[in-house]
Parts: C-alpha cells; sequence; structure tokens
C-alpha cells in the first residue's frame, strides 16, 4: 500500500513539472501562421537553453524600449531579429507592424498586420490598425461583393482563434455526452427532456465550432494570399517580362495567388482583375 502511494505521488509531481513547463513555454511563443512544415522549425521555449531565453526577452525589452523613445527602426530590425530565432507570436507581429507602419513601410506594415491577425483574428486593434495602413495604400480597389451570410458567418468566426474554437467543440462534446447520459439514465420525465434538448444544443455547438476550428486552421495556412511590397509593379498578360502591361499595383496592396510558373505569380485582386507578377515583388502573408 506504502509503495503504491509513492507511485501516485511521483506520477503527480511529474505530471505538475510538464505542466509548469508547458505553460512557461507559451509565455511569449506561439505556433506560426505560415505552416506546419515551419513551425516544426522553430525552436520552442522548452528547447531554449537559458542564453537563448535571456537573449529573447533582452530583445523584446531593447525592441520595445526603442519603440516608446521613438527609434522605430532600431525597434522594427530588433523586432525582426526576435523573428529570426523562433520567436512568433499576434503581440510581436502586431509590434513590428507598428514599427513598419511608422516608418511608413507600408507594404511590411500591412504584411504584419495580417500575420498577426491570423494568429489573433479577435483582436480589434489589429484589425482597425490594418484598415488604417491598408487605406494609405494608393490602390482602391472595389472588391466583388459577397453573400451577406457568408461575410456574417466569417465576422463570427474570426471572434476567436482556431485553438479557441478547438476548446471550445471538446467542452461541447463532453456536454453532450453527459447530458445523453443524463437522458439515458435519468427517471424523472423533465429530465430526461432537458437531457434531450440539451443534447441537441450541445450537438450543434460542437459541429459549429468544430467548423469553425477548421476553417481557422485553413486561413492560419493558407499560401494564396500575399502583399505586394514593390513601390510600383507592373501586372503582365503572361509571365514574360516583355508582356504587355495590364495594370499596375502599389506596395501593401493584397493579392491572391492563383498559379506558378517558375519566377512569376498569376495573381488575382479583389475585383477579379488577373495577371502575372514576378514572385520576388510579392511576399506570402
Amino acid at each position: 500500500m506504502r509503495r503504491f502511494i509513492m507511485v501516485v505521488c511521483a506520477l503527480g509531481l511529474g505530471c505538475g513539472l510538464a505542466q509548469a513547463q508547458e505553460t512557461r513555454s507559451e509565455e511569449f511563443a506561439d505556433m506560426p501562421a505560415q505552416s506546419a512544415a515551419a513551425s516544426d522549425a522553430l525552436p520552442t521555449r522548452q528547447e531554449e537553453t537559458p542564453a537563448v531565453e535571456a537573449t529573447v526577452d533582452n530583445l523584446w525589452d531593447q525592441a520595445n524600449t526603442a519603440y516608446i523613445n521613438g527609434d522605430f527602426h532600431t525597434a522594427a530590425d530588433t523586432y525582426e531579429r526576435l523573428l529570426a530565432q523562433g520567436a512568433v507570436s499576434g503581440k510581436l507581429y502586431y509590434n513590428l507592424a507598428n514599427a513598419c507602419f511608422k516608418e511608413d513601410r507600408l507594404g511590411k506594415a500591412v504584411l504584419y498586420y495580417r500575420r498577426a491577425l491570423r494568429l489573433t483574428p479577435g483582436n480589434g486593434d489589429i484589425r482597425y490598425n490594418l484598415s488604417v495602413a491598408e487605406a494609405r495604400t494608393k490602390d482602391h480597389i472595389e472588391k466583388i461583393p459577397e453573400f451577406f451570410f457568408v461575410v456574417w458567418m466569417r465576422g463570427v468566426r474570426q471572434i476567436m482563434s482556431g485553438s479557441a474554437w478547438t476548446g471550445l467543440s471538446l467542452a461541447a462534446l463532453v456536454c453532450a455526452l453527459a447530458l445523453f447520459l443524463l437522458y439515458l439514465l435519468a427517471q424523472r420525465l423533465p429530465l430526461r427532456k432537458a437531457g434531450f434538448y440539451g443534447t441537441l444544443a450541445a450537438a450543434v455547438i460542437f459541429v459549429c465550432a468544430t467548423c469553425f476550428a477548421a476553417a481557422e486552421r485553413r486561413a492560419a495556412l493558407d499560401r494564396t494570399q500575399a502583399v505586394v511590397m514593390a513601390t510600383a509593379a507592373a501586372v503582365k498578360s503572361s509571365p514574360d517580362k516583355s508582356a504587355t502591361d495590364l495594370f499596375v499595383l502599389h506596395e501593401g496592396t493584397v493579392v491572391r495567388i492563383a498559379d506558378r510558373l517558375d519566377e512569376w505569380c498569376e495573381i488575382v485582386i479583389d475585383d477579379g482583375k488577373k495577371g502575372w507578377l514576378e514572385c520576388r515583388k510579392i511576399e506570402v502573408i
């Protein structure tokens, strides 16, 4: 009996330590938005040595101090050094975007605001600053109207991140199972009714939350959206420098990549126009 108690205590202590380490690992770094393959290459806080952790914290403090003092160029460079070390979070992208916006680097600002929004889609400050930055771009493209239900569903989905929707779906599943057991085992009719209708409601929440979580994950891993980084970029009728110029896009404009051919990308803008653009003039979100 004494040996059994000692084993249980050891297991409980091990779980507590593992949970504490996991909490520490999420204090600064989040999963990157580009792709699952990229996330495997980035170090987590658990894999870093104390020296690297100190460097990340010091760089973070230096960048924030430089931003507060109005040295936005130094702040942006320091934030980018943090990204190079694998420290990725919505707050880091947001601060970097603010620093780039203060320097009138609209392409970088729009790019980093959108990356920050992918990690924290419910953040109103990021969404507002992104709208301000996009209003400063030269290209004002009218979007093709969408069905109102699609717009409404996207707005609901973007209230929370994919991880939050996943947590909600799991909680709804547990509630649905518990309420179903209540429906099966309860003797009283009111309890059976409550269990039945509660199961239906929890099942609906589970399905909706799971769909929203999957949609947010697809959006976070989407590699088709990009931002024009060149001051001015001529969109060609074919993937050839000597081809006819169809129209010109400017820094900060968001495009969708429809196809790739060598060093060229076929892009589509919000009004439906399409053409070919050199891949080096855009950067994938």
